[in-house]
């Protein structure tokens, strides 16, 4: 990992929070599968237009792409990529989403939420609902998919996103069996222990935090569970839950917070923690083969939630 980014450093990017909105998703779109392996071949990719009842935009539909591995009537993961609700889309994290449907024999059905800052918080919370929603109702027959079967996950501020969409699938009693959180962000303000320790030189640094959380979120708005699920009263009756962590990142001590108040309030946990790992590792997996370890854990998780066996 220390190589890994030396050589990052080495290639002297402009950081994201010296950029545009539109320059840094350019960049990280350019940038952000060249430490994955090549995109795998699978049975179906379909991309589509995914209808979204909002309260805030009647009528949107957002781009959406399916990975199945076959043709069967599958379950779905539904993924919420990330990039700090500023950043990333469906092509950013389309190695990824070959992988874990590869791995785990469900299908994943990828979001393209509204981004930030054109769509403020909580647009990105209305689209992952609504996508959801959508799945569990006409959308898994539509794909032919199984709506009974159905899982939420994301990876980074799409951790944060899964999370609260698990918990308004429970209010409203929408049956999940997983809920899949890849370094997640749950804390309103940045402030715990790690956010201090690995401010600088693990990838993702404080000033690039503080700018996509500038773009997406007011100040006042920062207490809301929806930005911040840690702060959630009760987390009791959500899905079972497996939660990835990387040691070397200053968002492991809230994901860490969470698992914990999961586990407080009788969720089912799988809590994996990779040591001497930085933010994003997941997408490393041409030069850090704990991202396969990782994809794999979480592939084993889906089958076991699914019951498609191990």
């Amino acid at each position: 990992m220390r190589g890994l980014l030396e050589r990052i450093q080495r290639a002297r990017r402009k950081p994201f929070h010296h950029l545009s909105a539109q320059e840094a998703r350019a960049a990280y779109e350019l940038a952000a599968e060249v430490l994955e392996p090549p995109r795998g071949a699978l049975a179906r990719v379909e991309t589509f237009d995914m209808p979204l009842e909002v309260p805030d935009a009647p009528g949107l539909a957002r781009p959406a792409r399916l990975y199945a591995p076959s043709n069967e009537r599958l379950p779905a993961l539904l993924y919420l990529h990330g990039g700090g609700f500023t950043i990333g889309g469906l092509e950013t994290h389309d190695s990824l989403c070959r992988q874990l449907a590869q791995r785990s024999g469900a299908a994943v059905v990828a979001l393209d939420y509204r981004l930030a800052p054109e769509h403020r918080f909580p647009a990105a919370v209305h689209d992952c609902w609504a996508a959801l929603r959508w799945l569990a109702g006409e959308g898994a027959a539509r794909l032919g998919l199984d709506g009974m079967r159905l899982a939420v996950g994301g990876d980074s501020a799409g951790g944060t996103l899964a999370a609260v969409t698990a918990l308004h699938a429970r209010d409203e009693r929408l049956p999940l069996a997983l809920q899949v959180l890849i370094t997640p962000g749950t804390t309103a303000h940045a402030d715990t222990d790690s956010h201090a320790q690995f401010a600088e030189g693990f990838l993702l640094d404080r000033a690039a935090i503080v700018w996509f959380f500038d773009h997406y979120v007011d100040a006042d708005q920062r207490s809301d569970w929806r930005f911040a699920p840690l702060l959630a009263d009760d987390l009791e009756g959500v899905a079972p839950a497996w939660v990835g962590l990387a040691e070397c990142d200053p968002l492991v001590d809230e994901g860490l917070a969470y698992a914990d108040r999961l586990r407080l309030h009788g969720v089912p946990v799988q809590l994996e923690l990779w040591r001497g790992l930085t933010h994003d590792f997941i997408k490393m997996g041409r030069a850090i083969t704990e991202a396969h370890d990782a994809q794999a854990s979480i592939a084993a998780a889906l089958r076991e939630a699914f019951g498609l066996g191990i």
